[in-house]
């Protein structure tokens, strides 16, 4: 047993880890005990689980926070190319508006520029076919004039409801006519003079034997007037596209729901 001991107590000073500056080593944190105290407490009858609500609430938001970024950080092709293209129309119409004030590089010619709009405009078009349906006294006359009047109505509620759905802006400050109020013809998304213009010349390529000059000057008429809308600032390059293509549908559309002869006859009789 002496040896035993001695041999023991020699083991103990060869050991490092039994040094006073070593001591701390050996022993076990001060806060080691605290959580598995905490946590015995916590397993304890009284302890109350977390709702239910919270766990699933912060795992759809660690879902969902991730996909907003990406969807911030890596916007859609179609976005972009919406984009893309919005910027060219603005910046081409823009260059495009000469004439959209008096300090414009055509501001000279602004005057004669308007004047080929309003050969476009709704109120001159609707005026003169009621007038040409009275002078008129012929059946096939009278029903060409009825379904054109029919078409010219169509046209100003169609403009008129998109471009209050869609409330587009010119790509200048300029404010309608009068005339523009009268057909609520207020913003820019379509362009009702272009509407109007492709409508109008369509229906006189399929309903009127002309000659081939004036054909052509009736499809340059229809462009002339969907420029003139460019050049004075009150419509963009789609605006008045889009107008060309509205306008067409409405003659398609009119020559589906066209009037007979005895239908037009039964209603200037009740008129």
């Amino acid at each position: 047993m002496p040896a035993s001991q001695s041999r023991a107590r020699a083991r103990d000073r060869n050991n490092v880890l039994n040094r006073a500056e070593f001591l701390s080593l050996n022993q076990p944190p001060k806060g080691a005990s605290e959580p598995r105290s905490s946590g015995r407490k916590a397993s304890g009858p009284s302890a109350q689980p977390p709702p239910p609500g919270d766990g699933a609430r912060e795992r759809r938001q660690s879902q969902q926070l991730p996909e907003e970024d990406c969807m911030q950080l890596n916007p859609s092709f179609k976005g972009i190319a919406f984009n893309s293209l919005l910027a060219i129309d603005i910046c081409m119409s823009k260059r495009l508006g000469v004439c959209a004030g008096r300090a414009s590089s055509w501001a000279s010619a602004r005057s004669m520029v308007k004047l080929i709009g309003v050969t476009g405009h709704g109120i001159p078009w609707i005026g003169g076919t009621i007038l040409c349906l009275v002078k008129s006294s012929t059946l096939a006359g009278q029903e060409v004039l009825m379904n054109l009047l029919l078409a010219l109505l169509l046209d100003i509620m169609t403009v008129a409801g998109v471009q209050k759905l869609i409330k587009r802006r010119g790509p200048y400050e300029t404010s309608p006519s009068l005339l523009d109020y009268l057909t609520m013809d207020i913003y820019a998304f379509p362009a009702g003079h272009a509407s109007r213009a492709a409508m109008v010349s369509k229906f006189f390529l399929s309903h009127l034997v002309l000659a081939v000059p004036l054909r052509i000057l009736l499809v340059l008429w229809a462009f002339c007037v969907g420029l003139s809308r460019v050049m004075i600032g009150r419509h963009h390059i789609t605006d008045v596209i889009s107008g060309f293509i509205i306008g067409y549908f409405q003659f398609r559309l009119v020559e589906l729901v066209w009037m007979s002869s005895n239908t037009c006859q039964m209603l200037i009789s009740a008129w």
